[in-house]
């Protein structure tokens, strides 16, 4: 019989894991989208990569779809993970998740604060400021709680 706690812990870890999930499989689509030669949101190739980039960049099939792939690998394994599936190997890609978002999370507060070279103002800095590091900040946090948690999370 579960208890309430490990009841809430298992709710936690789905909500967590659906979150993360969420937004890499979403990034995932829109960088197969990108490999399309579409560049929406912004108007064209190059407004792209200094956007998401902060420097040019191709954005091409062979540099997106790889990305894709990854985004919608490390998403899979989140949710699997969060649901109780996928064993060792779930949890070890949701550690290296986050692992990969706290990196990119503080990278990003580096280049904010100045301390790590990097684009000092154009849509990049204030995406960065404004979307990026908080998200891969929280969404690191959510995996790290997720792949941490002591009780066994099942669906």
């Amino acid at each position: 019989m579960k208890t309430a706690h490990t009841q809430n812990v298992a709710r936690r870890g789905r909500r967590y894991g659906s979150a993360v999930a969420g937004v890499l499989a979403f990034d995932g689509l829109v960088h197969l989208y990108w490999a399309t030669g579409a560049t929406w949101p912004a108007a064209d190739a190059r407004a792209l990569s200094l956007a998401v980039l902060g420097m040019e960049a191709p954005f091409t099939p062979r540099v997106v779809v790889p990305l894709a792939a990854l985004l919608l690998t490390g998403a899979g394994a989140v949710l699997a993970y969060s649901r109780g599936r996928g064993g060792r190997v779930a949890r070890l890609v949701t550690g290296a998740v986050a692992g990969g978002l706290a990196v990119r999370g503080l990278a990003g507060v580096g280049w904010v604060a100045g301390l790590v070279a990097g684009p000092a103002d154009g849509p990049f800095h204030t995406l960065n400021l404004l979307l990026y590091t908080p998200v891969c900040l929280g969404l690191a946090w959510a995996a790290a709680r997720l792949y941490a948690s002591p009780v066994r999370v099942t669906g």
